[in-house]
């Protein structure tokens, strides 16, 4: 792996590998004396700086995200136009791993770390919210409650005063002098 500088000048480590093949003898001979040490280190330094180049002009999400398959097309590509004046042809360029240095690995652990905590926090806040609304509606529902009980209570009180007051006015209108005597009995007691 090599570290590189992304657009946002953060370090990346970028391990990569190359599959090639010759396509023209001749040149290939005539380029590199025939040695594939000589073309290996040719071939590197083209793919390395067409990575550079690429990861440089990209930021770090773009880097690991989904784009990456574009960007290694985009290195092929580019170093295969490169390596054509040495009889070589590209036929893939992949990434294998792109790690991030240590202290950038922290900071985005942290960052990840910050962003599910304020996440967290919302979905408290929200259920704290919906906890709230729950007891304003079941208080509310309790003194509705109360009050239509309360209020049956002095119909109810109100039609047995009413029931009490008639029967006593119909025992009264039967045998009133009984009705003096038995209030005399309890005025005395």
């Amino acid at each position: 792996p090599e570290d590189m500088l992304t657009s946002e000048q953060k370090f990346v480590a970028v391990d990569s590998f190359v599959k090639w093949h010759i396509t023209d003898v001749s040149r290939f001979y005539t380029s590199t004396q025939g040695n594939e040490r000589v073309a290996l280190s040719r071939l590197d330094s083209i793919v390395k700086d067409r990575i550079r180049n690429q990861i440089a002009s990209r930021t770090l999400v773009e880097v690991i995200s989904e784009q990456r398959v574009s960007t290694m097309q985009d290195i092929a590509r580019e170093a295969n136009n490169a390596a054509a004046e040495f009889g070589i042809e590209i036929v893939d360029v992949r990434i294998k791993a792109i790690e991030l240095p240590d202290d950038v690995r922290e900071s985005v652990f942290r960052r990840m770390a910050a962003d599910r905590q304020k996440e967290a926090n919302l979905y408290r806040f929200e259920g704290r919210e919906s906890a709230e609304r729950i007891r304003a509606d079941a208080d509310r529902e309790v003194q509705v409650i109360l009050a239509e009980a309360e209020r049956d209570g002095q119909t109810l009180r109100g039609e047995g005063d009413a029931a009490a007051t008639e029967i006593y006015a119909e025992a009264f209108g039967r045998d009133e002098e009984f009705y003096a005597f038995t209030r005399s009995l309890q005025a005395y007691g």
